[in-house]
């Protein structure tokens, strides 16, 4: 099986729960379960972060121009940013949505390795490594962020809502 199925589902399950965050209260972007590090902003920067970090990290940069570096840079330091408010999480969507789109993409090439100079050190990952990395990171961070909101009394969002049978279910399939 390929990606594209699992690929769309994250997109989906991104956008629905985050915009789902995006109608709660202020406070609601406070919580968190264990780690008052990892607040719902935190885990919604989070979330946006990473996606458009791994769709950079899948990229042929070899040809890139200065310009298209500096593109790439901004958009990254973007993605930093924490929600102040609810309706921030907006901003974060639009992250995400560009970010899966270019996952969905890259999931198109042909297998390869992927090659990333790192602290000195030169690493190497099969393209479909840095995917699958990619769906079962926003999976893992999905469930944390419903789990900080719930915690709170957040509860307005089921994760059984946003399962692979439900998207399902919303394709027709």
């Amino acid at each position: 099986m390929d990606s594209t199925k699992l690929l769309k589902h994250m997109a989906w399950a991104n956008q629905a729960i985050l915009t789902k965050v995006s109608e709660l209260p202020d406070e609601a972007l406070d919580a968190y379960a264990v780690n008052p590090e990892w607040t719902a902003r935190e885990i919604v920067r989070h979330i946006a972060s990473s996606a458009t970090w791994y769709s950079w990290r899948l990229l042929d940069k070899s040809n890139f121009t200065e310009t298209q570096n500096s593109e790439w840079q901004k958009k990254l330091e973007l993605t930093e940013i924490q929600p102040l408010t609810s309706k921030d999480v907006l901003v974060s969507i639009s992250y995400l949505k560009e970010a899966d789109a270019e996952l969905l993409a890259a999931s198109k090439l042909p297998e390869g390795d992927v090659v990333r100079d790192w602290k000195g050190k030169t690493i190497i990952r099969k393209r479909s490594t840095i995917i699958a990395q990619a769906i079962h990171h926003a999976t893992e961070h999905r469930a944390q962020l419903v789990a900080a909101l719930e915690v709170r009394g957040f509860t307005s969002i089921n994760l059984d809502d946003y399962d692979l049978w439900n998207y399902a279910d919303t394709i027709g399939e």
